[in-house]
């Protein structure tokens, strides 16, 4: 059963952008070796004949790698909740080379999930959807996309090429938004730990979850507030004028310059946030004349195993479920 937290949240979690003015530590550097191995097993996968994605973790051996892979995983749960490794040198590698190695690395920090009814396990981040659609999901436009979590326990993004202008990626930390609410409006707290309906929850209707949930000592979060709007629509049930009230409030401190950090994404880099702890966005951006030289990214949803326990109100979304097997005729 999940609690209202009442005291504010201190360490690793609790970050400001405007305390890491300065600070890189969440930035790492792969190594000459690091990238060495991840060729090794790129070349395994493909002495074996596979390809992204039928293969396993046992095709793509980089157990050189673990010990990074282990402090990774423990940063994303118990430390700032998101990193950036950089230097996968994508231009020389093909399309398929970049899948390969991304899914492969994947399958060592966590387990990949679905992340559509279709089963894909990879997904393309790139301007292809129509905006005047409601139901388009939002990172499909080149419109500013709002700070929101994935279901999954971690979200990767891998930069493959920059936009032309723009695209640039903010992360807020969870438990600053919280501290901020706290101090300065505390009455509307309970209002988050309140079930709404979200859509796009890997469900096919708009289903019940708490903003926020305390459970085992750990604050969670799920947001997204178009999927709210949305769900209620769906489900013909208006938001009332204080949800909309708190909602509007949520927004306006996860938009503080002081709470968010921002960083462009540069090709070859990957970024890992917990999806409980961190909220993502990225601004407007445009794309080159060149549909080749168009903005594109690669998004991975991951299962982790060192998962934190969840409240049964705040039930865990790990993608979607398999397809259905196709019968024979």
């Amino acid at each position: 059963m999940s609690l209202i937290l009442k005291q504010p949240i201190t360490g690793p979690a609790a970050w400001r952008g405007s305390d890491l003015a300065g600070d890189f530590t969440w930035l790492h550097q792969l190594s000459g070796e690091s990238v060495a191995v991840l060729d090794a097993a790129l070349a395994h996968v493909k002495a074996q004949g596979l390809s992204f994605p039928n293969f396993s973790r046992e095709d793509f051996p980089i157990q050189a790698l673990a010990p990074d892979l282990r402090r990774y995983a423990e940063e994303l749960e118990n430390g700032r909740g998101f990193l950036v490794l950089r230097g996968l040198p994508v231009e020389r590698y093909t399309d398929e080379d970049i899948n390969t190695v991304y899914f492969g690395l994947g399958l060592h920090l966590g387990v990949p999930v679905r992340q559509n009814p279709r089963g894909d396990l990879l997904g393309t981040v790139m301007n292809v959807g129509d905006v005047n659609d409601k139901n388009t999901r939002v990172y499909e436009t080149n419109l500013y996309l709002p700070y929101h979590s994935d279901p999954s326990d971690v979200v990767g993004l891998l930069c493959v090429r920059k936009a032309k202008a723009g695209g640039l990626s903010s992360l807020v930390s969870v438990a600053a938004i919280y501290n901020e609410i706290l101090e300065k409006f505390p009455e509307y707290l309970g209002l988050y730990y309140r079930p709404v309906y979200f859509a796009h929850l890997c469900e096919p209707l708009p289903s019940l979850s708490p903003i926020f949930s305390h459970h085992q000592g750990k604050l969670s979060c799920r947001y997204l507030r178009q999927y709210i709007e949305l769900g209620h629509e769906i489900r013909q049930q208006p938001l009332s004028q204080v949800e909309i009230e708190a909602l509007d409030l949520f927004d306006a401190v996860m938009h503080q310059a002081s709470i968010r950090l921002d960083m462009m994404l540069e090709p070859g880099d990957l970024q890992f946030a917990n999806n409980y702890a961190v909220l993502h966005s990225r601004n407007d951006f445009l794309d080159d004349t060149n549909p080749a030289l168009h903005r594109k990214m690669l998004r991975l949803w991951l299962k982790m195993p060192n998962a934190r326990t969840l409240a049964l109100e705040f039930p865990g979304r790990n993608g979607f479920p398999a397809p259905d097997a196709m019968i024979p005729t």
